[in-house]
């Protein structure tokens, strides 16, 4: 039985999990840097090869248990995709008490489960992680392509964005007013992490695309961009999000396969598992 940072597997069976994790490898909408389908194998190949011990938190997250809920291989159109990861989440939201994680793949894999949490959640805010805005109605035919990503969730749902430093002209009439922490403006406010939490609230769904970390610690993604933000602040801010809200999911994309991806896979994987660290000390209301 293979299972998440190759933990025992009595820590790793649905009935004793509290974190269900389901890969999605579709790299169908790209535009750029290909090689995203390859994303969820880099990210646990790199888990297996990172301490369990969290030093900050002086715990073992992997003791709450982490299932490996199956992979979304559905790739014959994105809106197929997006159908087939939105019926994996729904079908898995009917475990109570856990919580929903997954690693993509391209960040249009984040439809359909964003979709999925917020018809079970209500008051939910989306918090995004990201160097592109990602509002598009609809890009190249398609409304669930990556460029689309948070589009129908700014609808429907509380939507902050943090660490935005890419978008186009026609994106600007969407933006969630209020709620939209450039990257510029980050870099010279030294509390922009508790600017950020003033506008995340209740249920919480976090998404986060690799680039919006800077290319010097996340180079192996589609479209990095320069002037990213850091380690260390990033955790201020998701440790905080854990401690004040109910994170009832969260997801991370875009990392890619690359002749250079061994430490963006590492960082994905102590990304993941840091979260996991913060849910288990935090989150104990789902």
């Amino acid at each position: 039985m293979k299972t998440y940072a190759g933990i025992p597997e009595e820590n790793a069976t649905l009935e004793n999990s509290k974190v269900m994790l389901v890969t999605v490898p579709y790299d169908g909408t790209s535009t750029w840097g290909k090689g995203a389908d390859k994303g969820p194998e880099l990210f646990l190949d790199a888990s297996e090869n990172m301490e369990l011990y969290d030093i900050e938190t002086q715990t073992e997250p992997y003791l709450q248990g982490v299932y490996l809920a199956g992979e979304v291989s559905e790739n014959s159109t994105p809106e197929a995709m997006t159908e087939a990861v939105y019926q994996k989440t729904k079908e898995l939201l009917n475990n109570e008490g856990k919580v929903f994680t997954l690693f993509g793949g391209e960040h249009s894999v984040s439809i359909g489960s964003i979709r999925a949490v917020g018809e079970k959640f209500e008051n939910l805010t989306v918090l995004q992680l990201d160097a592109h805005t990602d509002l598009r109605p609809e890009f190249h035919g398609s409304t669930s392509n990556h460029a689309c990503a948070v589009f129908e969730a700014n609808q429907k749902h509380n939507l902050v964005q943090v660490g935005i430093r890419s978008m186009d002209a026609e994106e600007a009439q969407y933006l969630p007013e209020g709620r939209v922490f450039f990257a510029h403006e980050i870099a010279n406010n030294e509390n922009w992490v508790n600017d950020v939490l003033e506008k995340v609230s209740g249920n919480v769904y976090i998404t986060i695309d690799l680039d919006a970390f800077d290319p010097s610690i996340a180079p192996s993604t589609g479209t990095p961009e320069p002037g990213g933000l850091q380690w260390y602040p990033t955790l201020e801010l998701l440790r905080k999000v854990f401690e004040k809200c109910n994170v009832v999911a969260f997801d991370i994309v875009e990392l890619m396969d690359s002749p250079m991806a061994k430490p963006t896979a590492f960082l994905a994987a102590k990304l993941y598992y840091k979260m996991l660290a913060y849910n288990d000390i935090y989150n104990n209301n789902n």
